[in-house]
């Protein structure tokens, strides 16, 4: 029996040309860009850690962190993490070569990007607990430290694809990193405060053993996963492996929206679904119904969306001490007296967690379209109902805006308790922003495919195809339209907001309405 490396070298040599010098050359030049991109943010970053930070925002901090490795993780379970090329998977991975030599390669590539993560991670960590000295040893220890636990974490999402007992205890341990992180933000008073920084006034050499303990379990876990892989059952990496290969088709055609469904097809195939009578409804809303059924099933997406509903408190707490100490300017003679530039950072703080209120808003309202988006997709099924596809349209705009606006009110409410907006009833205008949250996800999600005969324009960034971006605003702009007077509440924060709540309901319930007449006149089927 050859070995992997003497078949992979026949394919190889049979389906390319030999690489020669060019290739080497443009390979390497490949990297010196893109290391000369990354240098000035990566500089800009670590400068901005050489710091003391502000204790009243360390437990939020490290919260985000936390969460942050948290999505890491949970993205990797829900890749595979091992994968295979199609090829590979079909001839290789069912043939008597050794598994493990087979996967040795997909294996190597998780190791480098958990290490990655696991810097960046790091980085981050140590921007949030600041650096009041040996900024060298401790940045050595975060990043060792983050880059054991990312690589930990992936080995153990490694060994959860090869065991079925991991597997079981894979989506707990992901939900108690997250609630340890909400324990940790909800430490940043009081005694938390006080012990947040002790940890991080620590002397370096407690952050150096700790970062080599983690970095000595890591490696334990490493070495298990490593000796897992042959175990990993077949049907297991065929799935992972196909779902990379939609993956891989939808980026190099560019067509965003074919991942949503192959996830999607992939989350409901092979369960078998318990068949229960049909709620006597009205016509429209009977069609409707089958969005909420859906998102019945799936509860597991409503404790989610419930969790995201703190980000933006956590960034806004957060805001203060990362953005001030990424965006504060240099210090010049004359610069302090410039009215209006120390609060350029509490501004950029606020834009940020106002686009991140708006998109997540948005991804909530979306959580319940699939009904509109099927109707987009096939239009011609739709009209066989013989049901009004305005009034189809108002029918399935209730669940999205409900999530919405519910989203919204979980947001605001969590950012008047936690003291980054005043005292006052913020949170009737998360419920006044629920029309225009559930025309942007009904556009959304009633967009065409990215049309790629779009032209494409040259910016100081380099080329930008306008298919994409148009692609990508669709359903966005509706929401920034109609949330105009919510995103001017939050910037300027006015002592009595009833005007702008007022507009609020009524711009949002005017892009709505023209929303439904508009897309209720869709295109017409050419058959």
């Amino acid at each position: 029996m050859r070995s992997v490396a003497e078949i992979r070298g026949f394919v190889r040599s049979r389906s390319r040309r030999p690489r020669n010098w060019t290739d080497l050359y443009s390979t390497g030049l490949g990297l010196a860009v893109v290391a000369a991109m990354l240098s000035q943010p990566a500089f800009t970053l670590l400068a901005a850690i050489t710091r003391q930070a502000d204790p009243s925002r360390m437990g939020a901090g490290v919260a985000l962190v936390m969460l942050a490795g948290a999505g890491f993780l949970a993205a990797a379970r829900a890749i595979g993490p091992v994968t295979l090329p199609p090829a590979d998977a079909v001839w290789l991975l069912i043939s008597p070569l050794d598994r493990r030599a087979v996967l040795r390669g997909p294996s190597g590539v998780l190791l480098a990007v958990s290490a990655v993560a696991g810097m960046v991670l790091g980085v981050g960590l140590l921007a949030v607990l600041g650096t009041p000295d040996h900024t060298g040893v401790r940045l050595a220890a975060a990043m060792l430290l983050g880059v054991a636990t990312a690589t930990g974490g992936m080995a153990a999402a490694v060994l959860a694809q090869a065991s079925q007992t991991w597997n079981t205890w894979a989506g707990p341990a992901i939900a108690v990193t997250a609630a340890l992180a909400v324990a940790v933000a909800l430490l940043g008073s009081g005694a938390g405060r006080r012990l947040l920084t002790a940890a991080a006034s620590a002397p370096p050499a407690a952050g150096a053993v700790l970062a080599a303990t983690a970095a000595a379990l890591a490696g334990l876990l490493v070495r298990r996963a490593w000796r897992a892989l042959e175990r990993i059952p077949a049907r297991t990496l065929l799935d992972a492996s196909a779902g990379r290969g939609r993956a891989a088709g939808a980026a190099v055609a560019v067509e965003p929206g074919s991942l949503t469904w192959s996830a999607e097809d992939a989350h409901w195939r092979g369960r078998a679904l318990r068949s229960r009578r049909w709620p006597a409804l009205p016509a429209p809303m009977a069609l409707a119904w089958q969005d909420w059924r859906r998102l019945g099933r799936r509860p597991g997406r409503l404790a989610v969306l419930s969790a995201t509903a703190a980000l933006p408190a956590l960034v806004a707490r957060t805001g203060g001490g990362v953005l001030e100490g990424m965006t504060a300017p240099a210090a010049a003679p004359g610069l302090d007296a410039v009215p209006g530039l120390d609060a350029a950072p509490g501004l950029l703080g606020v834009s940020l967690t106002v686009g991140l209120m708006l998109v997540g808003g948005l991804a909530a309202a979306a959580a319940g379209t699939s009904g509109a988006r099927r109707d987009g997709d096939n239009p011609a099924l739709a009209r066989l109902l013989g049901v009004d596809p305005r009034r189809v349209l108002a029918a399935r705009a209730l669940l999205p805006g409900l999530l919405g606006g519910a989203w919204l009110v979980a947001v605001l409410a969590g950012l008047t308790v936690t003291g980054a907006l005043p005292a006052g009833p913020w949170w009737p205008l998360g419920a006044a922003a629920a029309p225009a949250l559930a025309a942007g996800a009904l556009r959304m999600a009633r967009r065409r495919p990215v049309d790629h005969a779009m032209p494409v324009i040259d910016t100081p960034m380099g080329a930008m195809p306008t298919g994409v971006i148009a692609w990508a605003l669709t359903g966005a702009d509706l929401v920034v339209l109609g949330c105009l007077p919510l995103a001017a509440a939050l910037l300027f924060q006015p002592a009595a907001p009833g005007g702008l709540l007022a507009a609020q309901v009524l711009l949002g319930t005017a892009v709505l309405s023209i929303s439904v007449l508009r897309e209720g006149r869709r295109r017409r089927d050419p058959l």
